[in-house]
């Protein structure tokens, strides 16, 4: 034992002074990969401000190149380039970092490039050519069309206190908090409508996260129809592929945990690697979002954890795909399903290069067809006599995923909820929410739906829930 004793402290005489165990792993390995994924969002941002929302050069830089920590260029020029006539931008000259670019496509908006295909590759790219309902949406009485009948006063409404609201969320002490519209809409009628400057009644801007609550209801009407079900496996394989894919323990994931947020899969984008290996990859760089979400491990029991992942909504979205069996009846079915029945004709589902609908962030709309994605959720899903999502789904839809009860209860099934023990506005509202502020809020004991849309920067930090509240003091 005394040479033993002998030996350690010699061999503790060898190590440095420094203990290995106060090192940190400080270095971003990310880094290349982070430069190529903001070009490739610069690319999308321009390519969708230009052509999907028919914005100036001035306005792109302004507003939707304000969520960049540092645009390339300028309105003025810079290293980017638009090809006005192919619809499509390229940012960045080619080198460490590689050129990255976006093209317009017919039906779906913008598709980003991976960094090694060019222009000339658009046309393998896809596009959706379905022609539109008939009849001039101009000419339709809302909400199936644009046509507003009702200009007089509405009753129970203190006019007051709806412009005081109107101006609580245009007039922000926060330069970061940007509102580009506000729609509200009580008893069916449009009661308030307000856009920002340069900003149209058929401006399209991205939806960000709202979109996940539309990509719930299109699911939801497979679910109705008897294609899908909330509590079955989602049926289809995993990466990477194994010898026993039978055993996989990701197999028991069902419909309604990854719609609730509560997959158990390894989180990425929440970890700070969403603009790095994340779903920035499929967004932003031209990845397959598929690949991307089925290639997280398994790290909980499925449902026994929330935790916010923009690949359990892509999940969600590829078991959809398998249960519509067809390339043709995938990328027609949002439009089917759901857009021409509610007269929602101003709205664009993107897709990654392989044609993979991305909804949990790339949907381009305006104020006005969320309204009418509200107030469908507003009629208990009816729309004319006509049932388009159950109410059994709606009821899903807002009740609190059972992983956030006694956390706020905040999550439903792809839509946000009223945080328990919040008094000051009903408990019965619902929200969408995305990024930059983009919010359709549903208050059914009011008979109100509210839409605000945004291009916040920065800290951000626009509450929904406190605009709801200021458009409620206009409603007996």
């Amino acid at each position: 034992m005394k040479n033993l004793a002998i030996l350690l402290s010699l061999f503790s005489l060898l190590l440095p002074s420094q203990s290995y165990a106060q090192q940190q792993d400080n270095y971003d390995y990310w880094a290349p990969q982070r430069a190529l994924i903001a070009r490739g969002q610069q690319a999308v941002f321009m390519c969708n401000g230009l052509f999907t929302g028919s914005r100036t050069l001035e306005q792109v830089f302004e507003q939707e190149l304000a969520f960049l920590s540092n645009p390339i260029g300028t309105a003025d020029g810079g290293d980017y380039n638009v090809e006005w006539d192919l619809q499509a931008v390229e940012v960045g000259e080619a080198g460490a970092v590689p050129t990255m670019r976006a093209v317009f496509r017919e039906g779906i908006g913008c598709v980003i490039l991976p960094p090694d295909q060019t222009l000339a590759d658009i046309d393998s790219l896809p596009e959706l050519t379905l022609p539109y309902p008939d009849g001039d949406p101009a000419q339709i009485p809302w909400p199936n069309g644009d046509l507003i009948q009702n200009t007089g006063s509405h009753g129970n409404v203190d006019s007051s206190a709806l412009q005081a609201a109107s101006d609580w969320a245009f007039d922000r002490e926060s330069p970061e908090q940007d509102t580009l519209s506000l729609i509200v809409v009580h008893d069916g009628e449009i009661i308030l409508e307000r856009y920002g400057s340069g900003i149209e009644i058929s401006t399209r801007t991205r939806t960000w996260s709202t979109a996940k609550s539309i990509a719930s209801t299109l699911i939801g009407v497979l679910v109705d129809d008897g294609r899908m079900a909330l509590d079955e496996p989602l049926g289809f394989g995993w990466y990477p592929e194994n010898r026993s894919p039978e055993t996989d323990p990701r197999n028991k994931i069902t419909l309604r945990h990854v719609l609730n947020m509560s997959s158990g899969l390894e989180p990425i984008d929440n970890r700070g690697m969403e603009y790095a290996t994340g779903s920035g990859l499929s967004y932003w760089a031209g990845s397959s979002s598929v690949v991307g979400a089925r290639s997280r491990a398994l790290i909980r029991e499925p449902g026994t954890y929330w935790d916010y992942e923009n690949y359990d909504n892509l999940l969600g979205v590829y078991a959809m795909k398998q249960a519509l069996g067809g390339e043709k009846a995938y990328a027609e079915f949002p439009r089917k399903a759901l857009f021409d029945r509610i007269g929602m004709r101003n709205t664009l589902v993107s897709t990654d290069r392989f044609g993979d609908f991305i909804l949990s962030s790339q949907v381009y709309t305006n104020a006005r067809d969320l309204a009418r994605f509200g107030l469908l959720y507003l009629q208990d899903g009816l729309w004319d006599g006509e049932r388009i999502i159950s109410e059994e789904w709606i009821e899903f839809s807002r009740t609190p995923a059972p992983a956030t009860v006694g956390i706020g209860g905040i999550y439903g099934g792809q839509w946000w909820l009223v945080p328990e023990g919040r008094t000051d506005i009903p408990a019965d509202a619902y929200s969408t929410n995305g990024n930059r502020g983009q919010y359709t809020v549903v208050v059914p004991s009011h008979n109100v739906v509210i839409v605000r849309r945004g291009l916040d920067y920065g800290r951000q930090g626009f509450s929904q829930w406190d605009l709801t509240r200021e458009v409620l003091k206009a409603i007996h």
